[in-house]
């Protein structure tokens, strides 16, 4: 395709993601008194007695709550984002490779989803825990309602995004950027990445927080491993007819 086409094509896939993104946002905010409660449930459970989340601006508490369904908008629309993000890689794909386009686009949203849930009953448990424990008779903890949610949003995502990392090995496994054993060779340097990539993703320098992303960045690179190795049996099962990637100039 030519250039024009491409952006045309680049414009209508952004529209669509822009479009399900308002949708899930309206959605998130009609319901956003049980998403809130919800949310803030993992802290509520922590916190002494006594203590309770503030807000110290006006308009604090509004922008809190739109921040909140912007970012649950982001979960619920994670599917049509995720399939036009696909959707717009095919046209460079074999036909073999399109038809694993839908499955793809519906496993990337479910570990989208599965990152979300991990974050919130594993994670957000342990990490508000921790830092509740600081609370002491002189040192009363009073969460500003900002910072928790900035907090909390960013986990979210963060963990999202990592569960995210299978189906991305999977994708290169099938158009064969990479195999199982070369992957397998790269391990050690993937371990290592995991712990930088949990250092720059948690917002808070602890370490537990860091290991608790760092580990499931490790298991899921090794998930990855056996889903390349599973595709790639059947790919040689089925070799496609065309010996050529398609041109799209």
């Amino acid at each position: 395709m030519p250039l024009s086409e491409h952006l045309s094509e680049l414009r209508y896939r952004i529209i669509s993601s822009l479009l399900a993104l308002a949708v899930g946002f309206a959605i998130a905010y009609y319901f956003i008194d049980p998403i809130f409660d919800a949310i803030t449930k993992p802290l509520k459970q922590v916190l002494p007695e006594g203590s309770s989340l503030i807000f110290t601006a006006y308009s604090e508490g509004f922008f809190a709550y739109i921040k909140l369904a912007f970012v649950c908008g982001i979960f619920i629309a994670s599917p049509v984002i995720l399939y036009e993000i696909w959707a717009f890689i095919a046209p460079g794909l074999y036909n073999h490779e399109k038809r694993i386009l839908l499955p793809l686009a519906l496993i990337s949203s479910l570990c989208f989803l599965c990152g979300g849930l991990f974050g919130y009953f594993v994670v957000f448990p342990a990490a508000f825990g921790f830092f509740a424990g600081y609370s002491t008779a002189g040192l009363k903890l009073m969460p500003n309602i900002t910072e928790y949610l900035s907090l909390a949003m960013h986990l979210l995502l963060a963990f999202g995004l990592a569960f995210e990392l299978p189906v991305f090995m999977l994708f290169l496994g099938i158009i064969g950027l990479v195999g199982a054993e070369l992957l397998r060779k790269w391990r050690r340097y993937a371990i290592l990445i995991a712990f930088i990539a949990a250092a720059i993703l948690t917002p808070t320098p602890d370490v537990v927080n860091q290991t608790l992303m760092a580990l499931p960045l490790v298991l899921l690179y090794e998930l990855g491993i056996w889903l390349v190795w599973i595709a790639n049996r059947f790919m040689r099962r089925d070799e496609p007819l065309e010996h050529n990637r398609p041109n799209n100039t």
